[in-house]
């Protein structure tokens, strides 16, 4: 049987599109001259904030900017760089990116299981959302950052891990880990346990509720199949439209579990 389902944050549970580390982090590279995307933004979305900035910075066209604006490589100095200016800004703005997103409280309350969390927060980030999130209702029973695992957040598996130990669990095949983003599936294939994407108010769709609930249904279905496509590349299990969806979901997932 299912014994717990950890859940990501941002993206996944709270702050429908991810837009707090996403505009925190386009501020702070352009501070620095050189200007990204929302769509480059988004594609390490998930990892450690340094890790992010890194990634980004190996970015082929992100890599050659930085050179031709600043005369030389990005070296770790310059992860310092835009880091520096990129924690001010995301603390600035992250107690206004707390909300539950829909259906989140209630599918919690409605698993009937353990709740745990992993995220690419900071321990001093997630002192701010966790009690926002909790005055609106969703509290998980026990959260992690890569903080809490000597810094090595997704794709490695630990931080389920220590969801794990924390919260009692028996066996990976007892564990479902769901999220927004492609470094939240790896993270779950990486661990062993069952691994499920949700679509709508994810960073992998980039869409405000706003804009999402403006399209019509042929642009919802033609954007969500996009991502559910990306999501199962990345090796998900299950791909959910909601979070309405879950407990149906992890009620099939027990099912299999005790047929394998």
């Amino acid at each position: 049987m299912i014994e717990a389902v950890i859940f990501d944050w941002a993206g996944t549970t709270v702050d429908y599109g991810c837009f707090a580390p996403v505009k925190a982090f386009m501020e702070a590279f352009a501070h620095h001259g050189v200007p990204v995307t929302m769509e480059e933004t988004r594609k390490p979305m998930g990892m450690l904030k340094r890790d992010h900035i890194r990634t980004m910075l190996h970015m082929e066209r992100i890599a050659a900017e930085w050179k031709r604006v600043h005369g030389h490589e990005a070296t770790e100095e310059a992860v310092d760089a835009v880091y520096a200016q990129f924690e001010p800004k995301l603390f600035s703005i992250l107690d206004q990116y707390a909300a539950p997103k829909p259906f989140a409280v209630e599918t919690a309350a409605k698993l009937r299981v353990k709740i745990g969390s992993t995220t690419g927060y900071t321990d001093a980030m997630m002192n701010i959302v966790a009690p926002k999130a909790a005055q609106q209702g969703y509290a998980p029973d026990f959260w992690i950052s890569p903080d809490g695992v000597g810094g090595r957040g997704r794709p490695y598996p630990y931080m389920i891990f220590a969801n794990m130990q924390a919260l009692g669990l028996t066996a990976v095949g007892n564990v479902v880990k769901v999220g927004d983003t492609i470094s939240d599936i790896k993270e779950g294939v990486n661990a062993g346990v069952w691994t499920a994407g949700v679509i709508e108010g994810s960073s992998e769709l980039g869409l405000s509720q706003q804009e999402y609930e403006a399209m019509s249904p042929q642009e919802r279905e033609t954007a969500c199949q996009k991502v559910e496509e990306r999501f199962r590349r990345a090796g998900a299990h299950f791909v959910v439209r909601d979070l309405s969806q879950l407990p149906d979901l992890v009620h099939a997932c027990g099912f299999k579990n005790m047929r394998r």
